[in-house]
């Protein structure tokens, strides 16, 4: 089929490469400038793929779709050709002294929602030792077994790259106006497609009601600080996350704003996670901020993802702070459904 593909984001890129792949004559559409601008959602994200943590601002279908993507991810990530950083070596709750409260009341609920096998599971301060040596503030820890994180900026560039060898074609600095079934209009002119597929997240407005949400993310520079996996911090007031990353990184984050302001992250957020980072990771005094990020992610009103399909259309939108946690499995859904 002659397909087109509005926006280049993660779920679009994901779909070229697919339907690339599988013979079709793949077309993707972004106002972009070009593959390495990073405006999308994607870029800024900082890649947990952690389906029991997010039970906590999700529900079983976005749990689902996490944990077919965690099987998923192996497989796409051998069709890139290049090396992209993957793992699925755990993820860790920790709490300070004093902070005993919340953090029962949020593993108390994991405990109720998550699967037998998928349970948090209480850590000694040996074992937290053992398992994150460089972790030394925090006086209680919890495993999740099974979850993982993923290079998202390494994603990006390879899943483009993949799609292109692949034969897709994209049309950058094109802004898609509108769809309808099997057809995009470009520039006021309609161009006819077999198949068309909506992945512009906040940009598919008016047709679907989305919103941006604001998140903020710090990228750190830490020679010689080595952490495995990602980290949550369970707090009163906040849940800041600590995601390790190749060449001596760690990426701060969790700011969630109701807001689709996109002007520099701001004060009070640099103020708040940087210094929750450091009472987590005290070597982290000495590391350099190599770069602060805004960005807004793709919601739908009741904060949960879709894939709507009728003949010669397919829309994925809402997939919020969980993108790169349960965009496999919902292209999977999408692609299943074509005829």
């Amino acid at each position: 089929m002659r397909i087109g593909i509005a926006g280049a984001g993660l779920v679009g890129r994901l779909l070229a490469l697919q339907l690339a792949r599988a013979g079709h004559a793949v077309e993707v559409f972004d106002p972009a400038p070009h593959a390495e601008a990073r405006g999308a959602a994607g870029w800024t994200a900082a890649g947990m793929l952690c389906p029991v943590a997010e039970l906590q601002c999700s529900d079983e279908h976005v749990f689902a779709l996490g944990l077919r993507s965690l099987d998923l991810w192996p497989a796409i990530a051998g069709q890139l050709g290049l090396e992209m950083e993957f793992n699925r070596t755990g993820s860790l709750l920790l709490a300070h002294r004093g902070d005993e409260g919340v953090a029962a009341r949020s593993v108390e609920f994991l405990t109720r929602k998550a699967p037998p096998g998928y349970e948090p599971q209480a850590l000694t301060p040996a074992q937290l030792r053992e398992l994150e040596p460089a972790v030394r503030g925090p006086a209680h820890a919890w495993l999740l077994p099974g979850e993982g994180r993923i290079h998202t900026v390494q994603g990006m560039q390879a899943l483009a790259a993949a799609a292109t060898a692949a034969g897709a074609r994209w049309r950058w600095r094109t802004t898609v106006e509108r769809l309808e079934p099997g057809a995009l209009w470009l520039a006021g002119e309609r161009q006819a497609f077999d198949w068309v597929f909506d992945a512009r997240g906040a940009g598919a407005r008016p047709e679907l009601p989305v919103r941006g949400v604001r998140g903020e993310v710090f990228t750190l520079h830490a020679p010689g600080l080595k952490v495995q996996r990602p980290l949550r911090l369970l707090h009163p007031r906040y849940f800041v996350y600590m995601v390790p990353r190749a060449v001596d990184q760690i990426v701060v984050g969790a700011s969630e704003i109701e807001s689709e302001d996109r002007s520099p992250v701001s004060l009070r957020t640099t103020v708040e996670l940087l210094t929750a980072a450091h009472s987590v990771l005290p070597e982290l005094g000495e590391a350099r901020v190599v770069a602060s990020e805004a960005n807004l992610r793709p919601a739908l009103p009741d904060n949960l993802p879709l894939v709507d399909t009728q003949a010669g259309l397919t829309r994925i939108n809402g997939l919020f702070r969980h993108g790169w946690l349960i965009a496999p499995a919902m292209v999977q859904d999408a692609l299943a459904a074509l005829p």
